[in-house]
């Protein structure tokens, strides 16, 4: 087990992104994103005998260290789950952690991530999570990466009940079954980006005895309920403000670019709209984290960054 020393600290910032495949335009944002990963702890190998780095580092050979990345990968596997709402199945990717599941003591927690492809490509959120985890910063996790992908992906992803029921009644049971996860929802953190994003938040809202957590990037809160491009507008925010407060917490993050809004800007810009969502939780005393990504626009370049810190704010080591 290494600690970080503070001299090594853009090596080891450099080590990680490559590990996650990182590769955004803006270095100095990836930097800063990715030190989180390794202020911190990196996790041992099995039988590896626990020193600081001040003593053991300098006389690691590089070849060890990169043997010891190699072998701390996760799996992924490409399935299907049999559905009665989506006969007969509907595609998702399982993330397990590595050495799953000798390694992980106890339920391990639980990511649930919309548009699942882009989880695996351009936001690398597998290889994101082996790092995360080898350097101590959040527990080893589940994560299912579901496929929203083709022309229905809106049937899905805007404000769904159809879509909702699917989650909490087919698929976090047949998840729970199949591998070791949490059932607490404190330690699930559902998550996605654009149409992912408001369907984290409108799916948490439905379930928040499933989902604690949310991360949403550039979540299109401007929609209307069952996918209505019509007014009412920012029909989630309403449900927010009009409710009981739930046992939620936020991580909001939208690019500051995204300053015009959808429909030839005839609906409220996506700055627009996490603002409101943000002031409504406020209003009712949710813990929320809002970040405008400053030069930050629409695209898996700019969430990719800030992915592994919208984690490891809502699921830190324990």
């Amino acid at each position: 087990m290494l600690l970080a020393h503070r001299d090594d600290t853009k090596e080891l910032v450099e080590t990680t992104m490559s590990q996650s495949h990182i590769r955004p335009a803006n270095r100095r944002l990836a930097l800063v994103a990715a030190a989180v990963l390794v202020v911190g702890w990196s996790a041992p190998s099995s039988g590896e005998t626990v020193h600081s780095c001040h003593s053991e580092r300098s006389r690691e050979a590089p070849e060890s260290r990169n043997r010891n990345r190699q072998s701390a990968e996760g799996s992924v596997q490409d399935l299907t789950i049999p559905s009665k709402s989506y006969p007969p199945s509907r595609h998702l990717w399982v993330y397990t952690p590595a050495g799953y599941p000798t390694t992980s003591a106890g339920a391990c927690n639980l990511i649930l991530a919309f548009d699942g492809g882009m989880y695996l490509g351009a936001m690398p959120l597998p290889r994101i999570l082996d790092s995360l985890t080898a350097a101590r910063r959040t527990p080893p996790t589940v994560a299912i990466l579901f496929d929203n992908g083709g022309a229905t992906r809106l049937d899905d992803l805007a404000n769904h009940d159809r879509f909702a029921s699917f989650v909490a009644d087919e698929l976090i049971p047949w998840a729970r079954a199949k591998w070791s996860v949490t059932r607490d929802p404190s330690r699930t953190i559902i998550t996605g980006s654009s149409a992912g994003g408001l369907a984290a938040a409108y799916i948490a809202f439905k379930h928040p005895d499933l989902f604690g957590n949310v991360l949403s990037q550039s979540g299109a809160f401007w929609r209307g309920n069952e996918g209505a491009n019509d007014a009412p507008f920012e029909w989630v925010t309403a449900q927010y403000q009009s409710a009981p407060k739930k046992e939620i917490r936020f991580v909001l993050e939208v690019g500051a670019l995204e300053t015009t809004g959808a429909m030839g800007g005839a609906v409220p810009s996506l700055v627009v709209a996490n603002r409101k969502l943000r002031d409504a939780l406020a209003a009712k005393q949710y813990r929320v984290d809002y970040f405008e990504v400053p030069g930050g626009d629409h695209s898996p370049e700019t969430w990719r960054v800030r992915l592994p810190l919208g984690i490891v704010a809502l699921a830190p080591w324990r």
